[in-house]
């Protein structure tokens, strides 16, 4: 059965090294000294390890079962998720006015990417509650709020998003769900909706659904969309519940991976709904919920590779398999481990250097939330504009290191009961579901880089080189700050082509977008490992903390820098392309 370790000590460095959380002046951040965090890591870690990686696998091989309208989940999670209730959770970052204990965003993702890497499926079914609860939050009116946000908070009820309709996914423009105004103030939503990830299960009292339909008079497009409060069951005034509403499951999606994971067929017939927000503009609000949703996908991107990594190294220092091209480093065995070939030691740096990486990227988005939730504008700016390339960039390299992980098994990887197949299955869907990434590299180049004049993009760049100037003399300044400005100067002229040629040509941008995310990617966490390397650096030379830890730290940033950076020359040249490479060829050609 796959092993997995909570990865304490590098969230740890992170939260009080590089981002000096308790010294950051945010509301709650007082209160995150090194004790306490590593004692909600500690806590969140233990029940990952023991509770939630044994029924990973089981999860996976069981799945979910309809049964005679009702969803069954595997063997246990019923246990696991009491456990995760008990334990307060689900309401980590909450709002105390309705039962959550208040805690930083950054809290409730370094506590989610233990959950995820221990169990993916099991996670989303608090994962998109906290989604639901966060647009209803926003959006809500003191009623709504009364009524729903205590039992979300708790997940004794817990919540999900319908979008996605049998002819329509990302041009939402084309759903054809219905909502008729009635004259109690209610909605009567008819319509069918498809892959919805947690639509039913047996986890929770009641399912809170909120769904996207059209209502008379919106017009076409978008602007016509609304969105509805939709319970499973009805809630009554005393907050007791009710009949059943006019919502069933049709049928539960058979998929690559997350087993586990109810992913439903969903009918509306006349079922009753409420409004959430203002009519007609309900994509305002869903939005609420599908940003926090890419957020949470770019960190189960890397968070399930995380655990693959973890067990190709157990894997590579266990077996033997030929001998070390110096000479045998295990004499008396029959062969040296896998971990003494340089291609093996390749992969695994390859996956190390990415991960620690992106959880960096991840924790600092988090971080940059937290700034906007306190009235930062230019915080909520800049995560904005990373956040279609955390969720793309991220989601790319998480499964490409999944697969990695999976190789270093050779044969073995590819057998199921060694468990590396549902990493990579799971992995997988996260470059598809909440907007696949070649659609979130059109929002970065179409909509986010232009966003206030192009403000954020450009104190992007002036982060950097900041950064730079500031650390262009010291120690590090060959390995980290050269290589980052390289990059950056990559980005710029890459920012600059679209600039030039993007108005008279679209196609020359829209060509070059899936390479921009990624050279944007590799940028960020090219800051990202600089920033690491300042910190380590500076431990070192003031001599506190685990100098082992430190210096392991240095030479895992050194490889990003010198084999994964340099990957932005390459995608540069792509991009200065154009389009005619792209579009060269008529449609009946291919």
């Amino acid at each position: 059965m796959p092993i997995y370790h909570a990865p304490t000590r590098d969230m740890q460095f992170i939260l009080h090294d590089v981002l000096n959380v308790s010294q950051a002046g945010l509301p709650g951040y007082d209160d995150l000294d090194r004790d306490f965090t590593e004692a909600v890591l500690d806590a969140a870690g233990k029940l990952a390890q023991d509770v939630l990686t044994p029924l990973n696998a089981t999860g996976d091989q069981q799945g979910c079962v309809l049964e005679n309208g009702v969803v069954r989940t595997p063997e246990g999670f019923d246990a696991a998720f009491q456990a995760m209730k008990d334990g307060g959770w689900t309401a980590l970052d909450c709002d105390p006015e309705y039962g959550g204990q208040g805690m930083p965003y950054i809290m409730g993702l370094a506590t989610g990417e233990m959950f995820v890497s221990a169990n993916m499926a099991f996670n989303m079914y608090q994962g998109l509650t906290h989604g639901a609860y966060s647009a209803i939050h926003t959006h809500g009116t003191p009623e709504q709020k009364a009524m729903y946000l205590p039992k979300m908070v708790s997940c004794d009820w817990t919540g999900t998003m319908n979008l996605t309709e049998p002819h329509c996914g990302t041009d939402l423009g084309l759903l054809r769900t219905r909502a008729e105004p009635q004259d109690d103030g209610s909605y009567l939503i008819t319509g069918q909706k498809i892959f919805i990830s947690a639509g039913d299960h047996d986890l929770s009292e009641n399912v809170i659904h909120l769904v996207l339909a059209k209502a008379p008079g919106g017009g076409e497009g978008t602007r016509g969309i609304s969105l509805f409060i939709v319970p499973k069951f009805l809630v009554n005034e005393d907050g007791s519940l009710g009949e059943r509403n006019g919502v069933s499951v049709g049928n539960i999606e058979h998929k690559m991976g997350i087993h586990a994971n109810s992913t439903c067929v969903m009918n509306y017939d006349a079922a009753k709904g409420w409004l959430l927000g203002d009519l007609h503009k309900g994509m305002r609000a869903m939005f609420t919920m599908m940003n926090e949703a890419r957020l949470g996908v770019g960190l189960q991107g890397y968070a399930v590779a995380v655990a693959a990594y973890q067990n190709a190294v157990e894997y590579a220092k266990d077996r033997l398999q030929g001998r070390a091209v110096t000479g045998a480093e295990n004499p008396s065995g029959p062969a040296d481990p896998l971990i003494v070939h340089p291609d093996i030691r390749r992969s695994l740096m390859d996956q190390k250097s990415f991960l620690e990486g992106a959880r960096m990227l991840a924790f600092w988005a988090a971080h940059l939330i937290d700034k906007a939730h306190s009235g930062d504008a230019d915080a909520d700016g800049l995560v904005g504009l990373l956040t279609p390339v955390i969720k793309g960039f991220l989601t790319d390299k998480g499964f490409d290191t999944a697969v990695l992980a999976q190789q270093v098994y050779g044969g073995h990887g590819y057998i199921e009961e060694h468990g590396m197949s549902q990493f990579v299955r799971d992995a997988r869907i996260t470059m598809i579901y909440e907007g696949a990434n070649g659609v979130q590299a059109l929002d970065l180049v179409g909509r986010k880089l232009a966003t206030d004049g192009g403000k954020h993009v450009l104190a992007f760049f002036e982060m950097v080189k900041a950064f730079c100037k500031e650390n262009g003399d010291g120690p590090l300044a060959a390995d980290f700050i050269e290589p980052l400005k390289a990059a950056s100067k990559d980005l710029q002229a890459a920012t600059m082509f679209f600039m030039q040629n993007g108005m008279k040509n679209p196609n020359a941008a829209l060509s070059g977008s899936y390479d921009f995310m990624h050279l944007f990617g590799h940028t960020a966490l090219g800051l990202m490992w600089a920033r690491m390397a300042v910190a380590a650096q500076a431990a070192l030379d003031a001599g506190t903390g685990d100098a082992d830890f430190m210096n392991t730290k240095l030479a895992t940033g050194r490889y990003y820098m010198a084999r994964q950076l340099p990957m932005t020359r390459t995608l540069l040249a792509r991009i200065e392309s154009g389009a005619d490479p792209v579009m060269a060829l008529d449609a009946d050609q291919f």
